[in-house]
């Protein structure tokens, strides 16, 4: 049977739109199981926590349980592979960190590319560390610091909690910047570089706000100053480490990111459901009180944050020769 032409073009016509509304059926159906938030660190790190407050917002919003599920191991590497790996349905998802933007200088041979194979959904928070020194440093703000260290070069160290982790790519990044020679003392975890701060093993520490901040209140460690481009509300009276060093900055950026391929349409209700979890004042509460700036935006705001993130640590990276453990 030979059909006319205009008939023949309608049907064509609305084959043609049928992927479309069935990807927009799909997204408005979204979610119809759990969804798997990886955090790709044990319990108690900093993606795990943001996760498990994200996770019961998003499960109470989207009428399905996001579980959270930690796959630590090879500096966050293997909980990112497990989503890389995944299908592309937004059923697992990946609590994404600087630690990948960091990694993919960092380590030579990853089985996969971060940019290119995770979809960022949505930019959460970002949290500033604090520059400590041990009340023995005989420094009170950032220019005395770097004239002390000038004056000594080699004779003081900064600890962090192991090598490639934002605290010590922070470290590094203000030695170049400050022009300042420091030793850089790798741990196993914060609580074994805090420990020898206060001990005086090492002098100082580019340390999150959760470890460092009540040994500050305590008056066991002195604040220089805080990473971040603009002063952190917990400690109001502490510079920036950029009103002495012009242009420096660092922070720790977490977000929500999907297997790439992941449908348009579901990235873009996961993004607005965060956004409207960043909105709502009790969530707003607790993620202000970790001592963050919440991010928001669109996925391509945090991807490109992300990006930036990638390129400007890639350069301390290779300026300091840093290498995977």
């Amino acid at each position: 049977m030979k059909l006319p032409r205009r008939r023949f073009l309608h049907l064509a016509a609305g084959a043609a739109t049928l992927p479309t509304v069935s990807r927009i059926s799909w997204a408005q159906a979204y979610p119809a199981r759990p969804v798997r938030i990886i955090a790709p660190t044990a319990p108690g790190g900093a993606p795990d926590i943001l996760a498990r407050l994200i996770g019961p917002w998003l499960s109470e919003r989207l009428g399905q349980q996001f579980v959270v599920e930690n796959r630590p191991g090879s500096g966050n590497n293997i909980g990112t592979e497990a989503v890389v790996r995944a299908a592309p349905d937004g059923y697992t998802l990946l609590m994404v960190s600087s630690s990948n933007a960091i990694n993919a200088t960092l380590y030579d041979k990853l089985n996969f590319v971060f940019l290119r194979d995770i979809a960022a959904v949505a930019g959460i928070i970002s949290l500033p560390f604090v520059m400590v020194v041990n009340p023995s440093v005989p420094a009170k703000t950032v220019p005395e610091f770097t004239a002390y260290a000038k004056a000594n070069p080699g004779k003081i160290s900064f600890g962090s909690p192991g090598i490639g982790t934002p605290g010590h790519v922070a470290g590094e990044l203000f030695k170049m910047m400050a022009g300042v020679e420091m030793i850089h003392v790798p741990y196993r975890g914060g609580g074994a570089v805090l420990s020898d701060l206060l001990g005086g093993q090492v002098q100082a520490l580019f340390g999150t706000t959760s470890l460092t901040v009540e040994q500050v209140m305590a008056g066991k460690l002195r604040p220089l100053a805080v990473t971040s481009a603009t002063r952190w509300e917990g400690l109001p009276d502490i510079p920036t480490v950029g009103d002495f060093v012009p242009g420096y900055e660092a922070s720790s950026v977490f977000g929500l990111g999907a297997p790439k391929k992941t449908p348009v349409e579901i990235v873009d209700k996961l993004n607005r459901a965060i956004n409207a979890a960043l909105d709502d004042p009790k969530l707003k509460t607790r993620l202000v009180d970790l001592g963050g700036t919440l991010l928001a935006g669109s996925p391509g705001d945090f991807a490109k944050l992300i990006a930036s993130d990638t390129e400007k640590w890639a350069k301390v990276i290779r300026a300091a020769h840093i290498k995977a453990e």
